[in-house]
């Protein structure tokens, strides 16, 4: 009985880690998402956060969800490569100092 049990415990340790690598890359990516107006530096990480959950799509057996989140990895790079960089004097900085 030890021998079979063992197994379904690697398991269901498997589908745990599996499952809170999903939590933390899509609370990462929608995180992210959230914060990108404040910068390119943001889009980049969304792009990151979309690509870990594209991962775990495609860990969990949610092949479509990896498909969809792998494709929103590349408009995000794109959008990141497309945005033009913020200018010092256009940054937050200019804007407290006028206050």
């Amino acid at each position: 009985m030890w021998s079979v049990d063992r197994p379904r415990e690697a398991i269901g340790d498997f589908v745990s880690a599996v499952t809170l690598f999903g939590v933390v890359a899509v609370t990462f990516m929608m995180v992210m998402y959230a914060l990108e107006a404040r910068g390119r530096g943001f889009i980049l990480a969304f792009a990151f956060g979309c690509l870990l959950s594209s991962v775990y799509g495609f860990l969990s057996g949610a092949w479509p969800f990896g498909v969809v989140e792998a494709i929103w990895t590349a408009v995000a790079v794109r959008r990141f490569v497309t945005t033009p960089r913020q200018s010092p004097e256009h940054g937050a900085s200019a804007d407290r100092s006028l206050h």
